[in-house]
């Protein structure tokens, strides 16, 4: 149908050209009759070659509907280059004169630069300018008739912010076939109060959400100020989820994605988003540095963590990336989803293997020679690691210790752990592996120093990352979606927050300062009371706490403090050159007496006496204060019920 359209709008083009042409110079005597004659003539011509201009400019394959700005030059580029060559065809012919094809003047005898270059100019700009207008009216009458048919259906939406990405925002939506309707606008900008971007009005400020939503009657809001952060950030979309409405937000900008509609880079309100923390911000190109072009191997590389640091390394242009992890769907899970992003030929390997197998990961460090390591493979279940402490020391202190001794026998250029707040004066035995953790990767720093190996090593301690898997957030969710209760353990219990990507970017940037044995911190800011976090999960679920979902305390678990630290008291802070990230004062380590009390572990972790390993552990870790209550308890259940079963 289009196709119909344009090559009939060309015509009467051609034709309107060819008339008014002549019509410039009168005195030449050619009868409109004759003119038109001629003009058919030649009219095949013309039409063959904007046929095949618009094939070549692929006008057709334009879905006109979306249709943007680059999209119309199309049109304009086939006009202009189809003119052209019909404009030398119709030359050649009237040069050689031949007979019973005449030029598109009609007269063999009419000079060129009086008569014809303007035909041909004509020609050209009539057919752009109306082909384009067909299309503008077809977009508008299209428009029309969608926005009738969807009367209802469309959900009235409120824009926060008035700038640059609101525009871009009301561009995309009236290009679409959005669900969005936008109505209003808000801004604290006293200059653009009453103003008009693409018709829509800003009608107020972020003090006066509720109010405007009431009085537009908005289903969904769509926060649109990607720079702002902090504890404004936090206001706003505060007040938001207080309305009801549906909460749409864009990431930071350093997150957005180049060449991806904005509209499509809008996600859900999460509670991430009321943490009411800055942004931390990154050196991209110090990181780059040390990445880009290397092999570079994730532990726990399908874990929430490691996921992520696949996906951010990946945007670094690593020569290749090994993913290792003992959990084959996880691992396959991030390696679809990489391929998916950067193509099937992404030098990408995964290995299903344990970091607990010493022989297996040497054949890795010979196969790939990795050259930057990230440790994420551990346990990290509090409770749970409370009831087989002998299994988080097999894994996650025997694991880490298999991992760095390979990584300084191959020469590795970089390798990085990932740790805990847990480890600071833990009272779990997860956080009792992780201090010992920490405390490995300081004695091969130690000895690297002293052999000048070429390794650095440092790990990286942060606070309870939300989302991820086994924290509290998946949790609260599904206890919401089955009616509550939500159990929170202490009313008082607090706890540091940030969310995945801050996380996996504090890992990178520690790997542009580790010279050897640091442990990173990051300013967190505040800790957070995570009964303040399920009241802001039920809300944002659309819920009012302790009315629709209930809040139940169920007592502190085994290992579980009311508040976690970043920093042991023999630990100072140092500086770095990003301000949301200090070093703690590298301990000295015995390296005899270390290593000879990770042998005895390791014999008494054969024996899997879960007591004996307790006991080890507070010779390896001695800020590590453990009750024992539990696991006897535990014990002794074990016991009665083997006992039960043998008498039976």
């Amino acid at each position: 149908g289009i196709l119909a359209i344009d090559l009939i709008t060309v015509t009467i083009c051609y034709m309107a050209a060819v008339v008014l042409s002549q019509a410039y110079l009168p005195s030449q005597g050619a009868s409109l009759l004759k003119i038109l004659q001629s003009a058919f003539i030649c009219l095949p011509i013309v039409l063959v070659i904007f046929f095949l201009a618009f094939l070549a400019f692929r006008v057709f394959k334009v879905v006109w509907r979306y249709a943007r700005g680059r999209d119309y030059l199309r049109i304009v580029g086939a006009c202009v280059c189809a003119t052209i060559l019909f404009s030398i065809f119709d030359q050649i012919f009237h040069l050689i004169k031949i007979e019973g094809m005449p030029p598109v003047t009609g007269g063999e005898n009419i000079k060129f630069n009086q008569i014809i270059f303007p035909a041909y100019i004509m020609l050209g700009t009539f057919s752009a300018t109306f082909i384009i207008l067909f299309r503008i009216l077809y977009e508008f009458v299209y428009a029309k008739q969608r926005d009738k048919l969807e009367t209802g259906k469309r959900k009235r939406t409120m824009i926060i912010g008035a700038g640059y990405t609101a525009s871009v925002i009301l561009e995309e939506i009236s290009r679409q076939d959005s669900i969005y309707d936008p109505i209003c606008m808000i801004d604290d900008d006293p200059d653009k109060l009453g103003r008009i971007i693409n018709e829509i009005e800003v009608v107020g400020n972020t003090q006066d959400i509720a109010i405007i939503v009431q009085k537009y009657a908005i289903d969904v809001i769509i926060f649109a100020i990607p720079s702002l952060g902090g504890e404004a950030r936090q206001r706003i979309l505060t007040d938001c989820n207080a309305t009801k409405c549906q909460i749409k937000v864009l990431p930071y900008m350093s997150e957005m994605i180049d060449n991806v509609n904005i509209t499509k880079q809008m996600r859900d309100i999460n509670i991430g988003d009321l943490l009411g923390r800055q942004q931390i911000s990154f050196d991209d190109v110090g990181v780059a540095s040390y990445i880009y072009d290397k092999v570079v191997m994730v532990t726990g590389g399908g874990g929430s963590i490691g996921s992520e640091l696949c996906r951010q390394i990946s945007k670094y242009k690593p020569r290749r990336i090994i993913i290792v992890d003992v959990y084959e769907n996880c691992a396959y899970n991030i390696q679809q989803e990489l391929l998916r992003t950067y193509g099937a030929n992404y030098d990408l390997h995964v290995e299903i293997v344990s970091i607990t197998d010493y022989d297996k990961m040497n054949e890795l460090f010979l196969e790939f020679r990795p050259q930057i390591i990230f440790h994420a493979a551990a346990h990290k279940h509090v409770p749970l690691m409370e009831t087989v402490p002998e299994e988080a020391v097999k894994n996650n202190i025997f694991g880490t210790y298999n991992v760095v001794t390979l990584a300084q026998k191959h020469n590795v250029q970089k390798f990085i752990m990932i740790s805990t707040d847990k480890a600071v004066n833990p009272t779990n035995v997860m956080g009792a592996t992780k201090r010992c953790c920490e405390e490995i990767v300081q004695m091969m720093a130690q000895k690297c120093a002293e052999t000048n190996s070429p390794t650095e090593f440092a790990a990286v301690r942060f606070g309870n990352v939300l989302g991820s898997n086994g924290s509290v957030i998946p949790l609260f969710k599904d206890q919401i979606e089955k009616g509550g209760p939500v159990t929170v353990t202490h009313p008082d219990i607090i706890r540091y927050f940030m969310t995945i990507p801050e996380a996996v970017s504090l890992v990178l940037q520690a790997g542009t300062f580790a010279h050897g044995g640091e442990i990173f911190v990051l300013d967190m800011g505040k800790q957070v009371k995570i009964v303040t976090l399920a009241e802001n999960l039920i809300k944002l679920m659309g819920y009012k706490p302790y009315v629709d979902i209930d809040i139940a305390f169920t007592g502190l678990r085994p290992g579980e403090k009311l508040y976690e630290e970043l920093l042991m008291n023999e630990e100072g802070l140092q500086k770095t050159a990003n301000e949301k990230i200090f070093i703690g004062h590298q301990m000295e380590i015995d390296i005899p007496k270390f290593t000879a009390e990770l042998e005895k572990m390791r014999e008494i972790c054969m024996t899997n006496d879960k007591f004996a390993v307790v006991e080890q552990l507070k010779v390896l870790v001695p800020t590590f204060n453990h009750n024992s209550e539990y696991l006897e308890k535990i014990t002794n259940l074990a016991k009665e019920y083997k006992e039960e079963k043998q008498a039976k």
